[in-house]
């Protein structure tokens, strides 16, 4: 069985997505199971709502070709209510999706409240990243008298990120204790952390390995690649009582509702450090990367026995695709217009 992943991967620093993707394309490379070309595949993998029109393209050209969802988000209640981009999964799920795979139990439950068509196969599996770049080997252990180090991270300057949380932390944080960096792209100017740029990804694993503890105060964010990358360096983590967070960091760390319980938070772990770490419990990239061929072996079989035939893209269904792509690039275009003109009144 061959996979082809519909997703422009980059080599570059880039969202979570890109990374994970990027780290399951080598796995499938690794068992022989990829495929660079859609006509020698049994299997597409395409991601939220990226690339649909391309995928809605192969869908319309390779009718009996298995197409799998990952979905995202909601995109919504991470951004705006107006931000149409779930509308664009949604069509495109209803329309040529066969199996929907979700990030966390949190973000399945979300976008079913809010009405994400069902598919046949369905299931959920976390994230992971390359075992190669992010892992504990060479990592520097706590300073017993120095100070706490402390990172946070992101690839997105959106405001959800947390910067309302690492906003607060600059200001409020003891320095004279604690040091923190913030690795990515920040909406924000810090006085305290240390902000640098965004990093190639074993940079960034360089970084996190010479850190303590690690904070993500993101909003409805469903499975944080952030907080898995620095988990699987071996560091405890501090997280929003929020989304996906608490899912995924287990016994391995601390969860806030108010910012400022962090500091508190932050004394706690360093006192019970091995515990929290002992307390790093999640799947590497090979049980994550076997799980999806599982998943999609399973539609396969069912196909192949004839118990489940792919679904089939009319020209009604590639219109309707179409369509939502379109509503979703005009709302952005006014939503642009709306900001300058605010801006200029300014």
């Amino acid at each position: 069985m061959k996979i082809k992943i519909i997703f422009d991967l980059k080599n570059e620093p880039s969202g979570g997505g890109n990374q994970f993707l990027k780290a399951l394309k080598e796995y499938f490379l690794s068992r022989g199971s990829y495929s660079d070309n859609a006509m020698s595949a049994d299997l597409l993998l395409f991601n939220s709502y990226q690339c649909i029109r391309e995928t809605a393209n192969l869908k319309h050209k390779y009718p009996d070709c298995l197409f799998i969802h990952r979905i995202d988000g909601p995109i919504r209640l991470y951004n705006s209510p107006d931000d149409r981009r779930d509308a664009v999964a949604y069509t495109a799920m209803k329309q040529i999706a066969d199996g929907t795979v979700f990030q966390s139990e949190w973000s399945k439950k979300k976008n079913i409240d809010l009405g994400i068509p069902k598919t046949t196969f369905e299931t959920t599996i976390m994230n992971a990243p390359d075992k190669s770049i992010f892992n504990p080997i060479d990592r520097k252990f706590i300073k017993s008298g120095g100070k706490t180090r402390l990172i946070a991270t992101s690839w997105s300057a959106n405001w959800n990120k947390g910067f309302d949380a690492y906003q607060w932390l600059d200001r409020h944080l003891d320095f004279s204790r604690y040091e923190m960096i913030f690795v990515g792209n920040s909406p924000v100017e810090f006085k305290n952390i240390q902000h640098i740029r965004p990093l190639p990804s074993w940079e960034l694993a360089k970084e996190l390995k010479k850190s303590d503890i690690f904070i993500t105060a993101s909003k409805n964010d469903p499975c944080s690649n952030s907080l898995i990358e620095a988990l699987h360096c071996g560091l405890p983590a501090i997280v929003r009582n929020d989304a996906g967070h608490p899912e995924i960091a287990g016994n391995s760390g601390e969860v806030f509702k108010n910012v400022e319980e962090i500091p508190t938070l932050i004394d706690k772990i360093i006192q019970h450090y091995m515990n929290y770490q002992q307390g790093i419990v999640l799947p590497n990239m090979e049980e994550v990367g076997n799980a999806y061929y599982t998943f999609m072996d399973s539609i396969y079989e069912a196909m192949q026995r004839g118990e489940y035939v792919p679904k089939r893209l009319t020209w009604l269904g590639y219109s309707r695709v179409l369509g939502g792509i379109g509503l979703w690039r005009a709302s952005e275009r006014i939503a642009r217009l709306r900001r300058n003109i605010v801006s200029k009144l300014k």
